[in-house]
Protein backbone atom coordinates (compact mmCIF):
# COMPACT_ATOMS: atom_id res chain seq x y z
CA UNK A 1 0.00 0.00 0.00
CA UNK A 2 1.65 3.42 -1.23
CA UNK A 3 -0.74 5.71 -0.64
CA UNK A 4 -1.59 7.54 2.58
CA UNK A 5 -4.80 6.77 4.26
CA UNK A 6 -5.68 9.90 5.71
CA UNK A 7 -7.42 13.60 4.94
CA UNK A 8 -11.10 13.80 3.73
CA UNK A 9 -12.47 11.87 1.38
CA UNK A 10 -16.23 12.16 -0.26
CA UNK A 11 -19.29 9.15 -0.81
CA UNK A 12 -20.23 10.46 -4.04
CA UNK A 13 -24.33 10.47 -5.03
CA UNK A 14 -25.21 8.35 -7.31
CA UNK A 15 -26.72 10.49 -10.58
CA UNK A 16 -30.12 9.87 -12.14
CA UNK A 17 -31.76 10.97 -15.58
CA UNK A 18 -35.16 12.62 -14.89
CA UNK A 19 -36.83 11.00 -17.24
CA UNK A 20 -36.24 6.94 -16.84
CA UNK A 21 -34.20 6.92 -13.50
CA UNK A 22 -31.25 5.38 -15.36
CA UNK A 23 -27.74 6.25 -14.56
CA UNK A 24 -26.62 9.71 -15.98
CA UNK A 25 -23.48 9.16 -16.48
CA UNK A 26 -22.21 12.19 -17.63
CA UNK A 27 -23.10 13.91 -14.37
CA UNK A 28 -21.32 11.33 -12.41
CA UNK A 29 -17.78 12.12 -13.93
CA UNK A 30 -18.32 15.95 -13.68
CA UNK A 31 -18.94 15.42 -10.57
CA UNK A 32 -16.23 13.27 -9.16
CA UNK A 33 -13.78 15.62 -11.17
CA UNK A 34 -15.01 18.55 -9.43
CA UNK A 35 -15.07 17.20 -5.79
CA UNK A 36 -10.90 15.86 -6.56
CA UNK A 37 -10.29 19.18 -7.60
CA UNK A 38 -12.09 20.63 -4.42
CA UNK A 39 -8.69 18.48 -2.90
CA UNK A 40 -10.44 14.97 -2.09
CA UNK A 41 -7.90 12.47 -1.26
CA UNK A 42 -10.35 10.13 -2.65
CA UNK A 43 -14.03 9.09 -3.10
CA UNK A 44 -16.55 6.39 -2.18
CA UNK A 45 -18.79 4.87 -5.01
CA UNK A 46 -21.76 3.09 -3.94
CA UNK A 47 -21.72 3.88 -0.34
CA UNK A 48 -25.48 5.22 2.04
CA UNK A 49 -25.04 8.70 0.07
CA UNK A 50 -24.82 6.63 -3.12
CA UNK A 51 -27.81 5.40 -2.59
CA UNK A 52 -26.25 1.63 -2.73
CA UNK A 53 -28.94 -0.03 -1.05
CA UNK A 54 -31.30 1.17 -4.26
CA UNK A 55 -28.79 0.07 -6.97
CA UNK A 56 -28.74 -2.77 -9.32
CA UNK A 57 -25.71 -5.10 -9.75
CA UNK A 58 -24.83 -4.06 -13.54
CA UNK A 59 -24.75 0.30 -11.85
CA UNK A 60 -22.66 -0.71 -9.43
CA UNK A 61 -20.17 -2.34 -12.18
CA UNK A 62 -21.01 0.61 -14.13
CA UNK A 63 -20.00 3.37 -11.55
CA UNK A 64 -16.94 1.87 -10.61
CA UNK A 65 -15.74 1.63 -14.09
CA UNK A 66 -16.43 5.35 -14.20
CA UNK A 67 -14.91 6.17 -10.95
CA UNK A 68 -11.73 4.16 -11.86
CA UNK A 69 -11.48 6.28 -15.58
CA UNK A 70 -11.41 9.58 -13.40
CA UNK A 71 -9.64 8.58 -10.29
CA UNK A 72 -5.85 9.24 -10.11
CA UNK A 73 -3.64 6.56 -8.77
CA UNK A 74 -2.54 8.75 -6.15
CA UNK A 75 -6.22 9.38 -5.25
CA UNK A 76 -8.63 6.69 -3.11
CA UNK A 77 -10.98 4.67 -4.89
CA UNK A 78 -13.65 3.08 -2.33
CA UNK A 79 -16.63 0.40 -3.34
CA UNK A 80 -18.97 0.09 -0.75
CA UNK A 81 -19.26 -4.26 -1.11
CA UNK A 82 -21.69 -5.01 1.39
CA UNK A 83 -24.10 -8.10 1.08
CA UNK A 84 -26.18 -9.73 3.66
CA UNK A 85 -24.99 -12.96 2.32
CA UNK A 86 -21.59 -13.33 2.72
CA UNK A 87 -20.95 -15.25 -0.65
CA UNK A 88 -22.81 -12.00 -1.97
CA UNK A 89 -20.35 -9.75 -0.55
CA UNK A 90 -17.45 -11.54 -1.80
CA UNK A 91 -18.60 -11.56 -5.01
CA UNK A 92 -19.21 -8.10 -5.07
CA UNK A 93 -15.78 -7.60 -3.74
CA UNK A 94 -14.83 -9.41 -6.72
CA UNK A 95 -16.02 -7.71 -9.34
CA UNK A 96 -15.16 -4.08 -7.67
CA UNK A 97 -11.18 -5.62 -7.57
CA UNK A 98 -11.23 -6.68 -11.15
CA UNK A 99 -12.76 -3.37 -11.78
CA UNK A 100 -10.25 -1.15 -10.11
CA UNK A 101 -11.12 -0.51 -6.61
CA UNK A 102 -8.23 0.51 -4.65
CA UNK A 103 -10.53 -0.62 -0.92
CA UNK A 104 -14.11 -1.45 -0.23
CA UNK A 105 -15.98 -0.49 2.50
CA UNK A 106 -18.08 -3.51 3.78
CA UNK A 107 -21.18 -2.55 5.71
CA UNK A 108 -22.18 -5.59 8.12
CA UNK A 109 -25.34 -7.70 7.25
CA UNK A 110 -27.97 -7.13 9.27
CA UNK A 111 -30.95 -8.42 8.13
CA UNK A 112 -31.58 -11.20 10.94
CA UNK A 113 -29.80 -9.03 13.29
CA UNK A 114 -30.15 -11.47 16.11
CA UNK A 115 -28.40 -13.72 14.78
CA UNK A 116 -24.94 -11.04 14.09
CA UNK A 117 -23.39 -11.92 16.92
CA UNK A 118 -19.53 -11.25 17.32
CA UNK A 119 -18.78 -14.86 15.56
CA UNK A 120 -20.73 -14.39 12.52
CA UNK A 121 -19.40 -10.92 11.65
CA UNK A 122 -15.94 -11.94 12.43
CA UNK A 123 -16.85 -15.06 10.06
CA UNK A 124 -18.08 -12.77 7.31
CA UNK A 125 -15.47 -10.39 7.06
CA UNK A 126 -12.38 -12.54 8.13
CA UNK A 127 -13.58 -14.85 4.72
CA UNK A 128 -14.11 -11.56 2.67
CA UNK A 129 -10.94 -10.36 3.78
CA UNK A 130 -8.90 -13.49 3.16
CA UNK A 131 -10.74 -13.61 -0.46
CA UNK A 132 -10.44 -10.03 -1.46
CA UNK A 133 -7.34 -8.78 -3.55
CA UNK A 134 -8.14 -5.42 -2.45
CA UNK A 135 -8.19 -4.25 0.97
CA UNK A 136 -11.04 -4.20 3.32
CA UNK A 137 -12.60 -1.22 5.67
CA UNK A 138 -15.34 -1.97 7.89
CA UNK A 139 -18.24 0.20 8.26
CA UNK A 140 -20.20 0.99 11.39
CA UNK A 141 -23.70 2.76 10.91
CA UNK A 142 -26.16 1.71 13.20
CA UNK A 143 -28.73 4.37 11.93
CA UNK A 144 -29.25 2.61 9.14
CA UNK A 145 -28.04 -0.97 9.64
CA UNK A 146 -29.48 -1.14 14.01
CA UNK A 147 -26.29 -2.70 15.19
CA UNK A 148 -22.94 -1.44 16.06
CA UNK A 149 -19.42 -3.84 15.37
CA UNK A 150 -18.36 -4.13 19.06
CA UNK A 151 -14.35 -2.60 19.84
CA UNK A 152 -13.96 -6.00 20.73
CA UNK A 153 -14.96 -7.31 17.11
CA UNK A 154 -13.06 -4.20 15.42
CA UNK A 155 -9.76 -4.72 17.90
CA UNK A 156 -9.71 -8.67 17.02
CA UNK A 157 -10.51 -7.42 13.35
CA UNK A 158 -7.64 -5.17 13.11
CA UNK A 159 -5.36 -7.97 13.00
CA UNK A 160 -6.10 -9.18 9.98
CA UNK A 161 -3.26 -7.98 7.07
CA UNK A 162 -6.10 -7.36 4.59
CA UNK A 163 -8.35 -5.16 6.97
CA UNK A 164 -6.80 -1.83 6.66
CA UNK A 165 -9.48 0.87 8.90
CA UNK A 166 -13.03 1.51 9.91
CA UNK A 167 -15.47 3.93 8.83
CA UNK A 168 -17.08 4.80 12.15
CA UNK A 169 -20.30 6.93 11.42
CA UNK A 170 -21.78 7.32 15.11
CA UNK A 171 -20.72 10.80 16.35
CA UNK A 172 -20.10 8.50 19.18
CA UNK A 173 -16.28 10.19 20.33
CA UNK A 174 -16.59 8.02 23.62
CA UNK A 175 -16.76 4.22 20.72
CA UNK A 176 -14.48 6.16 18.58
CA UNK A 177 -11.85 5.95 21.35
CA UNK A 178 -12.60 2.35 21.46
CA UNK A 179 -12.10 2.10 17.92
CA UNK A 180 -9.05 4.36 17.99
CA UNK A 181 -6.98 1.54 20.78
CA UNK A 182 -6.89 -0.75 17.54
CA UNK A 183 -5.10 1.71 15.50
CA UNK A 184 -1.35 0.96 14.22
CA UNK A 185 1.06 1.33 11.28
CA UNK A 186 -1.80 -1.47 9.38
CA UNK A 187 -5.14 0.18 10.52
CA UNK A 188 -6.70 3.28 10.45
CA UNK A 189 -9.42 4.83 11.98
CA UNK A 190 -11.70 7.24 9.65
CA UNK A 191 -14.75 9.17 10.70
CA UNK A 192 -18.52 9.63 8.79
CA UNK A 193 -19.51 11.96 11.26
CA UNK A 194 -19.14 15.49 10.37
CA UNK A 195 -21.01 17.31 13.33
CA UNK A 196 -18.28 15.86 15.18
CA UNK A 197 -15.46 15.57 13.01
CA UNK A 198 -13.16 18.11 14.89
CA UNK A 199 -12.83 15.77 18.50
CA UNK A 200 -12.66 13.20 16.48
CA UNK A 201 -9.77 14.34 14.79
CA UNK A 202 -8.22 15.85 17.97
CA UNK A 203 -9.24 12.32 19.52
CA UNK A 204 -6.54 10.36 17.10
CA UNK A 205 -8.73 9.99 13.69
CA UNK A 206 -6.33 9.76 10.40
CA UNK A 207 -9.43 11.43 8.30
CA UNK A 208 -12.96 11.44 7.72
CA UNK A 209 -15.42 10.13 4.75
CA UNK A 210 -17.97 12.60 5.02
CA UNK A 211 -21.21 13.58 2.76
CA UNK A 212 -21.32 17.42 3.70
CA UNK A 213 -17.66 17.63 1.78
CA UNK A 214 -19.31 16.67 -1.35
CA UNK A 215 -21.41 20.32 -1.32
CA UNK A 216 -19.30 22.25 1.45
CA UNK A 217 -15.73 21.88 0.62
CA UNK A 218 -14.61 24.60 1.74
CA UNK A 219 -15.52 24.33 5.13
CA UNK A 220 -14.37 20.87 5.58
CA UNK A 221 -10.84 21.63 4.32
CA UNK A 222 -10.71 24.54 6.76
CA UNK A 223 -11.70 22.71 9.29
CA UNK A 224 -8.88 19.76 8.66
CA UNK A 225 -6.48 21.92 7.94
CA UNK A 226 -6.41 24.49 10.66
CA UNK A 227 -6.72 21.44 13.07
CA UNK A 228 -3.28 20.29 11.17
CA UNK A 229 -1.72 23.51 11.41
CA UNK A 230 -2.93 24.16 15.52
CA UNK A 231 -5.26 26.54 14.80
CA UNK A 232 -7.61 25.72 17.53
CA UNK A 233 -10.01 28.59 17.09
CA UNK A 234 -10.51 28.93 13.63
CA UNK A 235 -11.01 24.77 13.35
CA UNK A 236 -13.67 25.24 15.73
CA UNK A 237 -15.25 27.95 14.48
CA UNK A 238 -15.33 25.90 11.19
CA UNK A 239 -17.04 22.75 12.84
CA UNK A 240 -19.45 25.30 14.24
CA UNK A 241 -20.70 26.22 10.89
CA UNK A 242 -20.49 22.90 9.69
CA UNK A 243 -22.83 21.30 12.27
CA UNK A 244 -26.34 22.44 11.27
CA UNK A 245 -25.80 22.11 7.62
CA UNK A 246 -24.45 18.52 8.58
CA UNK A 247 -27.36 17.80 10.97
CA UNK A 248 -30.13 19.25 9.24
CA UNK A 249 -29.38 18.70 5.20
CA UNK A 250 -27.09 15.05 5.67
CA UNK A 251 -28.67 13.37 8.82
CA UNK A 252 -32.31 14.53 8.60
CA UNK A 253 -32.52 14.91 5.00
CA UNK A 254 -30.25 12.45 3.60
CA UNK A 255 -29.34 11.62 0.20
CA UNK A 256 -32.79 13.74 -1.59
CA UNK A 257 -31.33 16.59 0.45
CA UNK A 258 -27.58 16.18 -0.24
CA UNK A 259 -28.56 16.04 -3.88
CA UNK A 260 -30.56 19.51 -3.63
CA UNK A 261 -27.77 20.53 -1.60
CA UNK A 262 -25.03 20.04 -4.41
CA UNK A 263 -27.58 21.27 -7.28
CA UNK A 264 -27.81 24.60 -5.17
CA UNK A 265 -23.76 25.13 -5.15
CA UNK A 266 -23.49 24.50 -8.79
CA UNK A 267 -22.75 20.61 -8.84
CA UNK A 268 -25.12 18.03 -10.12
CA UNK A 269 -27.85 16.44 -7.58
CA UNK A 270 -30.71 15.77 -9.55
CA UNK A 271 -33.68 13.28 -8.39
CA UNK A 272 -33.45 10.53 -5.94
CA UNK A 273 -34.55 6.83 -6.84
CA UNK A 274 -37.52 5.65 -5.34
CA UNK A 275 -38.53 4.91 -2.92
CA UNK A 276 -36.57 7.81 -1.57
CA UNK A 277 -38.70 11.11 -2.73
CA UNK A 278 -37.37 14.80 -3.89
CA UNK A 279 -37.75 17.40 -1.39
CA UNK A 280 -40.59 19.70 -1.49
CA UNK A 281 -40.71 23.35 -2.05
CA UNK A 282 -40.32 23.91 1.91
CA UNK A 283 -37.33 21.62 2.34
CA UNK A 284 -35.57 22.76 -0.71
CA UNK A 285 -35.93 26.64 0.95
CA UNK A 286 -34.50 25.40 4.29
CA UNK A 287 -31.47 23.78 2.38
CA UNK A 288 -30.73 27.34 0.49
CA UNK A 289 -31.20 29.08 3.51
CA UNK A 290 -28.65 27.18 5.66
CA UNK A 291 -26.53 27.16 2.84
CA UNK A 292 -26.64 30.59 2.44
CA UNK A 293 -25.87 30.66 6.95
CA UNK A 294 -22.82 28.62 6.23
CA UNK A 295 -21.18 31.03 3.89
CA UNK A 296 -21.57 28.62 0.81
CA UNK A 297 -22.28 30.09 -2.76
CA UNK A 298 -25.17 29.40 -4.13
CA UNK A 299 -26.15 29.16 -7.54
CA UNK A 300 -30.13 30.36 -9.33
Amino acid sequence: MTKSLTGIFGPVVTTFEEQGGDLASGAFRANIKAHLASGLAGVLVAGSTGEAALLDEDERLRLTELARSIVPTDRWLFIGTGAESTRECVRRTRNAAERGADAVLIVPPHYYGAAMTEDALWAHYSRIADESSVPVLLYNIPKFTHLSLAPSLVHALAEHPNIIGIKDSTGDIVQLRAYLEAQSDHFTVLTGHAGTVLEALASGARGAILAVALFAAPIVFDLYESHTSGDAERARDAQARLRPVSKEIVAELGPPGIKVAMDLVGLAGGVPRGPLRPLGAAERERVSTLLGAAGLARVA
